[in-house]
């Protein structure tokens, strides 16, 4: 089943089942939403794509999610797209002029857990995410993501979870 939610003014639509995936705060570009998995409580600081590239190809929604997990600091950075990805072609996330690899499963793109921390202190100190990535049609896309807002989405996150 899907689950629509809105995410400040825009339709965040994903791929979840229904359960008490809920709404918490808005944030600039960025929303938080909690949810019940598997009677555990998994917090999400979210974003949309801002760009989206190439001009030509149908994208579909395209979400960046900062997740905790109840009672684990280690934040989990990934990509959501409405499409699969070459899982054996890494992508790349980009702040600034630092740079790490995501690898694919499926529709979603991972960060490796030793940038993990990195990634998300750079999401909350810049102002512009990149993720490009290959699709398993070959074709090479990049995202933008707007950064505004992120440092608050990603406290209130954690905060939920600790």
């Amino acid at each position: 089943m899907f689950r629509t939610l809105a995410l400040t003014g825009l339709t965040l639509c994903l791929a979840l089942p229904a359960t008490a995936f809920e709404y918490v705060a808005g944030f600039k570009d960025w929303a938080v939403y909690q949810d019940r998995v598997n009677g555990e409580t998994v917090c999400y600081a979210t974003t949309k794509a801002s760009d989206k590239a190439p001009k030509s190809v149908r994208h579909g929604d395209v979400v960046f999610f900062v997740t905790y997990f109840r009672g684990s600091s280690q934040p989990q950075n990934s990509l959501r797209v409405a499409y699969d990805l070459r899982e054996d072609v890494q992508g790349e996330v980009s702040v600034g002029r630092e740079s790490w690899k995501m690898y694919a499963v499926k529709n979603e793109s991972f960060a490796h857990d030793d940038d993990e921390g990195r990634i998300t202190s750079a999401i909350r100190k810049g102002s512009e995410l990149r993720v490009e990535s290959t699709s398993a049609r070959n074709t090479e896309v990049a995202y933008h993501f707007s950064l505004s807002g992120s440092a608050g989405a990603v406290d209130k996150a954690r905060e939920l979870c600790s």
